[in-house]
């Protein structure tokens, strides 16, 4: 019988559940995934979960490759010299290669108050606490949605369209990433909805108490129940393993989506930086990149030289409420452009969308290697920008120690 090549992925995510189910395209691969959880949490619908319209979770026997072996646990230390995976129920696993897939979660709330008093909801277990504390508020109680990126914008009409009254506090601009002129759609519909939308350079958050919210300018806002959507972080499982990231915690890698310190070793999703510029955080980009992942540790396998990344983005998609959304086009270096698709147009596109994500993982379940949206063409235009921006070639791999 024939040795196996262990391959362990630490994450089962939109990243992670792609890259797993990629690997078994061969059958002398052994998988094993390793995820904090027993089910996939399906991210892009959490703020239905804290709306009440979803449950934001999969059974992973629905995305989930039979051939993957389904290990519950968290990675507390990574030791790559010996390829061995320190468990925090105390056990260990050895790997071959390594597919480090962890995402991302909130970041560290560290405005007065906000700790104590406002609820993150960039994971499942935030958004969980959240519902039974808005399902106790009156239907009249203030809500203050603080940050006006997707999840905050999408939080805040979703809960509008439940009949709650809501504020935004933007800390900035409305939707950054949007053009102007979907900028100015999503600001309509937010109006309609009764959203009052508070933006501007004093629109930051200086101090959050058990009801109100302090803005810079001085202004306070109600708000018995306050929900905190600005800003992600990483896990710092790769820095506490000796392992080089970027300033946020990032694994570093090169093109191929291999660790600068050991060829081993391969991130993808929210916690890899390849060459130092990471993409932007989203199951957009976690799916190429989960695949792109597997295929590098396959081509080693398979004595081949790995492919760099040649990711493409079209467009961002956001949810505002159950009836309507906004579809933004963007070009393939991820630049919003004057084109969207807004109104229940926007809202069936986005539920395409989430649907159409369940089903690649699940399609790539059956039938691995048939994903192929890592592999479009318009992806070149990264590999120029970084030899524009950083005068030199991307970050390259080194040999493990």
């Amino acid at each position: 019988m024939t040795d196996k090549t262990d391959v362990v992925v630490l994450g089962g995510g939109y990243a992670g559940v792609m890259a797993a189910n990629r690997l078994t395209l061969r059958g002398d691969v052994a998988v094993t995934l390793v995820n904090p959880r027993p089910s996939f949490v399906h991210r892009i619908r959490l703020h239905q979960l804290v709306g009440g319209s979803d449950e934001a979770v999969v059974d992973y026997r629905d995305v989930l490759a039979d051939g993957v072996r389904l290990v519950v646990d968290t990675a507390a230390r990574i030791d790559a010299p010996a390829r061995t995976l320190a468990l925090s129920s105390g056990g260990t696993l050895g790997y071959d290669y390594l597919v480090y897939a962890v995402g991302s979660t909130s970041a560290a709330l560290r405005v007065p108050g906000a700790a104590e008093h406002a609820y993150p909801v960039a994971t499942l277990e935030e958004a969980q606490r959240l519902r039974p504390v808005l399902d106790a508020a009156p239907a009249s109680a203030p809500v203050t949605v603080v940050g006006a990126g997707p999840t905050g914008i999408e939080t805040a009409a979703e809960l509008a369209e439940a009949g709650r009254t809501v504020t935004l506090a933007c800390g900035g601009v409305l939707g950054p990433y949007l053009h102007p002129r979907g900028r100015r759609s999503v600001a309509r519909r937010l109006a309609a909805l009764g959203v009052r939308v508070i933006d501007g350079p004093d629109s930051t958050v200086d101090a959050v108490t058990r009801d109100t919210v302090r803005l810079a300018d001085g202004r306070e806002l109600p708000s018995s129940v306050t929900i905190w959507t600005a800003g992600f972080a990483v896990p710092d499982l790769a820095a506490r393993s000796g392992l080089r990231t970027d300033p946020v915690g990032r694994l570093l890698t090169d093109e191929t989506l291999t660790s600068v310190d050991d060829v081993r070793i391969v991130a993808a999703g929210d916690s890899a930086a390849p060459s130092g510029v990471p993409l932007r955080m989203s199951c957009q980009a976690a799916m190429p990149l989960g695949a792109r992942a597997a295929d590098t540790v396959l081509s080693r396998i398979a004595g081949e030289r790995p492919e760099h990344l040649n990711q493409a983005f079209g467009a961002q998609c956001i949810s505002l409420g159950r009836r309507d959304g906004i579809f933004q086009f963007a070009t393939r270096a991820d630049v919003a452009i004057w084109l969207h698709v807004d109104g229940r147009p926007g809202a069936k596109l986005k539920e395409t969308v989430c649907k159409g994500v369940v089903k690649h993982l699940a399609d790539e379940a059956r039938k691995p290697g048939g994903y192929r949206l890592h592999r479009m063409s318009g992806g070149g235009t990264r590999q120029k920008q970084l030899r524009a921006g950083q005068g030199g070639a991307p970050a390259t791999a080194e040999q493990p120690a």
